[in-house]
């Protein structure tokens, strides 16, 4: 293995954010639409149609692993292994976390998280695709990380 591979899956975790705020706001905001859309909507259901990006995210890191490891290109692997990695904590950060699709997470003590699920409250305040705010994940916008640090603060 090469000193320089792990290198290679930061990079990619760190590009992803990058992919994701940029798709979220053109793409998923954008032309569609029509499958972000019940995100933005109260519902009942457990399955959104939202769920389906999971699957668009996920191919680059599959096809990086598996061709990776078919031709011995184990720097794609890295790659793969970087993006799958952003995908985790998208899916504990945004459908654990923030949504509570799951049961877990749901006292934490930290303005890091705190600061996060302020931020996408105020990504949800729109309910259609336009005046949208807010469209990254893991990086929170500084006034919503002092807005939390002050409540924290302020409640002990």
């Amino acid at each position: 293995m090469e000193w320089w591979y792990p290198f290679l899956a930061l990079a990619a975790f760190l590009g992803m954010e990058v992919v994701a705020w940029t798709t979220h706001k053109y793409i998923m905001h954008g032309l569609l639409w029509i499958l972000h859309k019940d995100h933005h909507q109260p519902h009942q259901h457990f399955f959104e149609r939202n769920d389906t990006f999971f699957f668009v995210f996920a191919i680059p890191s599959w096809l990086c692993i598996m061709l990776g490891l078919m031709y011995q290109t184990y720097g794609a692997v890295w790659i793969g292994g970087g993006i799958a990695l952003y995908g985790l904590c998208y899916f504990l950060v945004h459908d654990v976390f923030i949504h509570q699709r799951f049961s877990w997470f749901r006292n934490t003590n930290s303005a890091y998280f705190a600061a996060i699920r302020k931020a996408h409250k105020v990504h949800h305040k729109h309910l259609n695709k336009e005046d949208g705010e807010c469209f990254g994940m893991l990086w929170v916008p500084i006034q919503y990380f002092k807005e939390a640090r002050r409540s924290k603060n302020k409640h002990g």
